[in-house]
């Protein structure tokens, strides 16, 4: 299909403000452009001004070189965007971003001033035109480039969660091949400092200078390497859905690995994007081993490749993986976390149990260790333990919907013990599934554990049509321990390439 004339079908814009909001621009500016530049906007036949666009027409055009010199650096759009340092908008939507205090450096790594680049003026235009030079293609293109709409908290879990912050080792992914264009090579670097700190605001200020990065030099490897990191992370630490996330994240590894055959970062993150977000198991796997014979000692690899063998139930691999990567990588908290999350899997809780709480103890504000031990206390049936852990877990997020699940929990449980635990924390998720701000797995754990298996496949069910990535580590739960025989949960694992062999 040619970039120049695309199908219509892609997702529709049905008014100026949303074609403004797509730019990230005002409406008066956008209007200019059809006007001056060809600008792909439609009308409605016998209806006055009525305008829509499509998404793949209007990345297409800004794509078409021809375009590459338009002038977008018109007004804020009303919609609150930021521009960035690199001219694209920012994910994040602000309400102060006029107040907003500038970008501090990266103590690690020294800003350097531009040669003869004002990266101010740098535009989404030529950001779309140099990366379809680099051979991305425009549907690649709006998948990883078109900055998606991220708030600032991240998704509420709110209840108990064993699923791995499988994303987040330790330390930065350092290039294999490094950039002929060193002040490429510098962004990278400040794009995984910020990426290292794993806040919304943080990837947001990665992803930015991830995308420069590749405006510097396109063929850099590692540049793509990281945007697909920073998506990665983005579904787990934002509300950016997974359906959203793994495409951008896919395209950019496919990048990376096509540009560097040989770099283990690029085989890595294209093996965690296949494996959780693709559930392209078999893949996954292929490319977690390649990522560890071209590099043995990438930590990372072993990290990702110790929750992907956990997912499968394969957990004295998943040991001997994780352990791996903590002898490559011992300053990370996040893989110390994830042994005790294998521990709790392999039933060897009380390991897990003094592991967590011994990390909890050194570092109290490190949130996945409460979210573990969680799991640790639900299994034990430690309902004090486990409701003070909900609510840390919950303030450290500052997640009012996980906070509002604990508090009724709470309460359930001292008018009714156990059920009315699980009785007041249903009541509370199904408010907030309605709302569209809670998870179906989450529904479908809470009915498990009152015993309502039919419901708590409904649910499950759901999981899988929303590619809910937490559904991938459903062996792993607990709660689903009596639906393992149920021909219905069979069926779904067998639909998600997993291999279903449950053990004890």
């Amino acid at each position: 299909m040619s970039a120049t004339s695309p199908t219509p079908g892609g997702k529709r814009l049905d008014s100026w403000k949303e074609i403004a909001a797509f730019f990230g621009r005002d409406e008066r500016t956008v209007s200019r452009w059809e006007k001056d530049q060809g600008l792909p906007v439609h009308r409605l036949p016998g209806t006055k001004g009525r305008v829509y666009a499509y998404a793949n027409e209007l990345t297409a055009w800004a794509a078409a070189p021809k375009n590459a010199d338009a002038e977008l650096t018109g007004e804020t759009s009303a919609i609150g965007s930021e521009v960035g340092a690199s001219g694209l908008t920012v994910i994040s939507r602000r309400r102060d971003a006029v107040n907003s205090p500038p970008v501090e450096a990266p103590p690690a790594v020294e800003a350097r001033a531009s040669s003869g680049t004002n990266h101010t003026k740098t535009n989404r235009s030529r950001m779309l035109r140099l990366l379809a030079v680099a051979g991305l293609g425009v549907g690649a293109l709006a998948l990883v480039l078109i900055p998606p709409r991220v708030n600032r908290n991240p998704k509420s879990t709110g209840h108990e969660s064993v699923t791995p912050r499988h994303a987040s080792s330790g330390s930065a992914v350092l290039a294999s091949t490094p950039s002929h264009d060193p002040e490429a090579e510098q962004l990278y670097l400040k794009g995984r400092y910020y990426w290292n700190k794993r806040t919304p605001d943080d990837l947001n200020k990665a992803l930015d200078y991830f995308m420069q990065a590749v405006v510097h030099d396109p063929n850099y490897a590692q540049a793509y390497v990281g945007l697909a990191d920073c998506y990665n992370l983005m579904r787990e630490y934002t509300l950016m859905p997974s359906s959203e996330a793994y495409p951008r994240a896919l395209a950019a590894a496919k990048k990376a690995v096509e540009l560097d055959e040989q770099s283990s970062e690029a085989h890595a993150s294209l093996a965690f994007v296949a494996f959780f977000g693709m559930w392209d198991v078999a893949t996954g796997e292929r490319e977690f081993r390649r990522a560890i014979d071209l590099n043995p000692n990438n930590g990372a690899a072993h990290h990702w490749y110790a929750n992907a063998l956990m997912a499968q139930h394969r957990m004295p691999e998943a040991l001997t993986e994780i352990d791996r990567g903590q002898a490559l990588d011992p300053a990370s908290t996040s893989i110390l976390a994830d042994k005790g999350n294998i521990l709790l899997a392999a039933g060897r809780s009380d390991e897990a149990l003094s592991l967590l709480q011994q990390m909890e103890s050194r570092e109290p504000a490190f949130r996945s260790t409460h979210s573990y031990l969680k799991s640790v206390y639900l299994n034990k049936q430690d309902y004090p333990g486990y409701l003070a852990e909900s609510r840390t877990d919950a303030l450290l997020m500052h997640d009012n919907n996980a906070l509002s699940i604990a508090t009724a929990a709470e309460n359930g449980f001292l008018k009714g013990g156990a059920r009315g635990l699980f009785e007041a924390t249903l009541q509370v998720q199904k408010k907030l599934y309605a709302q569209h701000s809670l998870p179906p797995i989450e529904l479908a754990k809470t009915f498990a554990m009152l015993g309502n298996n039919d419901e708590a496949l409904r649910y499950l069910k759901a999981a899988y049509d929303e590619r809910d990535g937490a559904l991938m580590f459903v062996e792993i739960y607990s709660q689903f321990a009596s639906l393992h025989d149920d021909p219905a949960y069979r069926d779904l694992l067998a639909r998600m390439n997993l291999s279903g062999q449950s053990t004890p």
